[in-house]
C-alpha cells in the first residue's frame, strides 16, 4: 500500500513524465522538418524500408498518443485526489494538499498564500499526510 505522500505525488509525477514525452515530441518533429528523401535507383526487392522522414512520422504519432493518453490519465487522477482531498477534516490541511498536489505551488508559494512562515507550512505538511494517511488506510478497509 502506498502512503499518502506517494498517493498525492503521482499527479505530479504523471504531469512530468507528459512534459518529457512533449520534449520528444519537438525535438522528432524537428528530426522529421530536418530529414530529406534519398532518391535511389529503382531495385527490385520484397521488402519496403521507410525513409528517416517516414521513421520520424511514426514515432512521432505514436509518442502523441501516448500523451494523449496520459493526459486523460492526469485528468481522471486529478479528479479523484481533489475529492480525496476536499474530504479531508481540516481546512487547513485541506488548503496545503490542494496548493502543493493539485496545483503545484512550492513551499514558498504555499507559505505566502496561507500567510504562514515556511518552516510552519512544513510542520503543517507533516500533520496533513497524518491526516490523509488515516483517511487512506481508512479507505483501503473500505474497499476490501
Amino acid at each position: 500500500m502506498m502512503d499518502a505522500k506517494e498517493y498525492l505525488s503521482q499527479a505530479f509525477q504523471l504531469d512530468q513524465r507528459i512534459n518529457s514525452k512533449l520534449e520528444q515530441v519537438s525535438m522528432l518533429r524537428d528530426l522529421a522538418l530536418k530529414t530529406t528523401s534519398v532518391l535511389q535507383d529503382d531495385k527490385v526487392q520484397s521488402t519496403k524500408q521507410q525513409s528517416p522522414m517516414e521513421t520520424a512520422l511514426v514515432k512521432l504519432m505514436s509518442l502523441e498518443e501516448e500523451i494523449n493518453n496520459d493526459v486523460d490519465q492526469l485528468i481522471d487522477l486529478k479528479r479523484e485526489l481533489a475529492t480525496f482531498v476536499s474530504e479531508m477534516e481540516n481546512s487547513s490541511h485541506r488548503l496545503l494538499l490542494e496548493l502543493r498536489y493539485l496545483s503545484g505551488s512550492t513551499w514558498e508559494e504555499v507559505a505566502v498564500i496561507m500567510g504562514y512562515d515556511v518552516r510552519w507550512v512544513y510542520r503543517l505538511h507533516r500533520k496533513a499526510l497524518k491526516e490523509a494517511t488515516g483517511r487512506l488506510e481508512n479507505k483501503s478497509v473500505e474497499c476490501i
